[in-house]
């Protein structure tokens, strides 16, 4: 596992550490957690925008093939 430095700011390190407690998990967690929840939304965002291209496209694809 690689382990990464973050500096943030007080306020924003704050809200984190209050949300874990919230949570009962620690603040490793929710990083972790927030971080692959994030990574999957912008997956799933360039997949529908990209499956909305081919599909806006595909006439003219098919002409330029």
């Amino acid at each position: 596992m690689k382990t990464l430095e973050v500096q943030l700011p007080d306020q924003t390190a704050s809200k984190l550490e209050e949300a874990a407690e919230r949570l009962s998990v620690s603040l490793e967690e929710l990083l972790v957690l927030t971080v692959e929840e994030k990574l999957a939304q912008l997956d799933a965002e360039f997949r529908d925008s990209s499956d909305y291209v081919l599909k806006k496209n595909a006439d003219l694809y098919g002409r330029l093939a």
